[in-house]
């Protein structure tokens, strides 16, 4: 036990590092691809300003020391807890992050559950009703969500229950309704996406020896899903479903974008149009540990769903 116990530990703490070492990778990719990308003193600074005036702006944002200068007093308020201040709105830019996540958080939650219920259950139904009536009205469905870009499927939502029907709201946040659109356009491609894979696993599951012994005890359906294909089929459903987070986060500025939705994804352009360098960092720096908590918990979880997963052994023989 004391043994599973080390293996365990020691597994979690590799990952912990390389978690660790990831975030400062993308953190430090940002913070140089930002700097590349001009100069916000010239952007900020009013029309027909002097050269003496862009001098102190930029000596007010604390852009005349050296790049490495301002890396180093970066990282430095990175580890207090400061994502630093915004050069267009004024405010720190945690303040503005934690004003806007709560409507990203409510969409990305909406739009995981539609894909993880609509993807797992149509792929169960094509696979364990293959050839037949139920996969040939899905497939066709599945197939169009997963070749319809998010702005197309937007727009197509808003000009038939908006325009047409007039019975949802096309923009802005006015309660439970107004997340309908939005939550479907971003779920569309993550639930066609997770239907595919779950029907391909649960079709490889039902041809293995396991399935026919049940079969032939004459175990039912739900019996024969619940018992036995559940578990097997949850290790590539679960690493799509991770996958698919990073997209939904990626997917939202697009359809926050569509929808008029007062999220972090239109907060990223506002800041990425203005160089507001600060804020852009932050978020980028959030999107990046929310992805690899998610993968780091996807690892993990790996080991309890199956323990035939070698993950742990190879950890610690490491």
């Amino acid at each position: 036990m004391s043994g599973t116990i080390r293996t365990a530990c020691s597994y979690l703490g590799l990952r912990l590092g390389q978690a660790l070492i990831a975030l400062w990778g993308v953190t430090t990719a940002v913070f140089f691809a930002l700097r590349l990308s001009g100069d916000p003193a010239q952007l900020l600074a009013p029309q027909g300003a002097t050269q003496a005036q862009i001098a102190q702006l930029r000596t007010q944002l604390g852009l005349d020391v050296s790049v490495w200068h301002q890396y180093v007093n970066f990282l430095d308020g990175l580890l207090h807890g400061d994502l630093g201040y915004s050069y267009v709105q004024h405010e720190p830019a945690l303040s503005l992050i934690t004003q806007r996540i709560p409507y990203t958080v409510n969409l990305a939650l909406a739009a995981l559950v539609l894909s993880v219920v609509f993807g797992v259950g149509a792929g169960m139904i094509m696979a364990l009703g293959r050839g037949r009536w139920p996969e040939r009205v899905l497939m066709p469905i599945v197939l169009v969500g997963q070749a319809m870009p998010a702005f197309w499927t937007g727009i197509l939502l808003i000009l038939v229950f908006s325009v047409t029907f007039q019975i949802l709201p096309s923009t802005g946040y006015s309660g439970f309704t107004s997340l309908i659109l939005p939550a479907i356009t971003l779920a569309s491609l993550s639930a066609a996406t997770i239907a595919r894979i779950t029907r391909g696993a649960v079709l490889e599951q039902l041809d293995r020896d396991y399935v026919r012994t049940a079969r032939s005890k004459g175990a039912g359906m739900a019996r024969l899903v619940w018992r036995h294909l559940a578990r097997n089929v949850s290790i590539p459903v679960l690493t799509v479903v991770a996958l698919e987070v990073a997209n939904l986060l990626g997917g939202s500025v697009v359809t926050e974008l569509i929808f008029a939705w007062p999220g972090l994804g239109q907060l990223t352009v506002q800041s990425v149009d203005g160089r507001d360098f600060p804020l852009v960092q932050a978020i980028v720096i959030l999107a990046a540990l929310v992805f690899i908590l998610v993968n780091l918990v996807t690892d993990i979880a790996y080991a309890f769903i199956d323990p035939r997963i070698t993950t742990l052994g190879k950890a610690a023989e490491a």
